[in-house]
């Protein structure tokens, strides 16, 4: 099982804070997770958007080339800006 995250604006505009996927070949690294999840529908492909995320497995920031094991944690958030 994969658990996924999603934190700030994404967790909002999605209406959810998580979801659990079975692992499985088509979510093998970051980048694959992210285009099965945006391929649910329009909303969750804008929202998506990986140019509009950062995302870090097992509370480590990542890239869109990180291998996606089963009982990995993932978690999508937008970039931080603060002054």
């Amino acid at each position: 099982m994969i658990n996924v995250l999603f934190f700030a604006q994404i967790r909002e505009l999605l209406g959810t804070p998580s979801i659990q996927l079975e692992a499985g070949e088509h979510v093998a690294t970051t980048a694959a997770l992210r285009t099965h999840l945006a391929a649910k529908n329009e909303k969750w492909a804008r929202v998506l958007e990986s140019d509009k995320l950062l995302v870090a497995v097992n509370q480590t920031l990542s890239n869109w080339h990180a291998d996606v094991n089963d009982g990995d944690e993932v978690a999508f958030f937008p970039p931080v800006t603060g002054g």
